[in-house]
């Protein structure tokens, strides 16, 4: 909110990001405040809520085991897929700074031998360390909504670094499981074989994700119940930091949480 500080805030998708949506804001993440404020509200009134959807924070889920019990837990599949994208990008960025320590090298030999250093420039006119660091967003989207230049850097660039290849494919093959999977069923079959294209892939940021895929497997299955995401809550955050721009920061939090609360709860 400001200063680096953070707040917890629940949110209620019903209301579509208008009025009565926020249900509670808690100052910092400490499970037990969070717990105490929340079992004030009636166990009646908390048993109507069926659904929460949420992060894999181990905090976040004590609050909802011990306040919502009868709500079934949802994993959001983008903060899944998002620990994916961060392994990609990972094995993109090492490269990448292979390749700067590689022209360095390369240039002081040049300066040695009194030479003018001229760096290979593939097809596409990127050289070896613009073609990893232009490589970002392409690795972020779909084959199909790439653009002319982000295929052929592509081809380049898994031509180059077939590790960055089949890492892709890893991400992508997990994309498609939240997008295809029709059953919770038919997710935990695909979710099985794609467990055993990482072992089989060796890579080590992967198999972390897939450890962490086994140990949140039930609520990430949910998903494929009703195929709720949390999309609504991100959307309120970053309502909420738009609004916090649009009075260039937060000079008084509890004026700040009073004009928030006035207007959203």
């Amino acid at each position: 909110m400001s200063k680096g500080e953070l707040y917890t805030i629940i949110t209620n998708k019903n209301a579509k990001g208008k009025k009565g949506s926020i249900v509670a804001v808690f100052a910092g993440t400490k499970v037990e405040p969070i717990i105490e404020q929340l079992l004030k509200i009636s166990a009646k009134k908390r048993a109507k809520v069926k659904e929460i959807t949420l992060d894999m924070a181990n905090s976040m889920k004590t609050i909802v085991k011990k306040c919502f019990p009868k709500a079934i837990q949802v994993t959001d599949r983008f903060h899944v897929q998002k620990l994916a994208f961060e392994a990609l990008q990972d094995i993109r960025i090492k490269h990448r700074w292979d390749a700067i320590d590689l022209e360095n090298e390369q240039i002081k030999q040049a300066r040695l031998n009194n030479k003018t250093y001229n760096p290979l420039v593939f097809n596409n006119g990127d050289t070896r360390k613009q073609l990893l660091a232009r490589s970002r967003y392409l690795l972020y989207k779909s084959p199909q909504n790439w653009t002319e230049n982000q295929y052929q850097r592509s081809q380049i660039l898994f031509k180059e670094y077939p590790d960055i290849k089949i890492a892709f494919n890893l991400v992508q093959s997990l994309r498609d499981i939240f997008n295809t999977a029709t059953s919770i069923q038919v997710a935990y079959t695909k979710l099985a074989h794609w467990y055993k294209e990482v072992e089989q892939a060796g890579f080590r940021a992967f198999n972390t994700i897939a450890n962490t895929i086994t140990l949140n497997y039930r609520s990430i299955l949910n998903y494929f119940i009703n195929r709720s995401t949390n999309a609504a809550a991100e959307s309120f955050n970053a309502k909420i930091k738009a609004f916090r721009a649009q009075f260039r920061g937060v000079k008084n939090v509890e004026f700040f949480l009073f004009r928030l609360t006035t207007i959203f709860a």
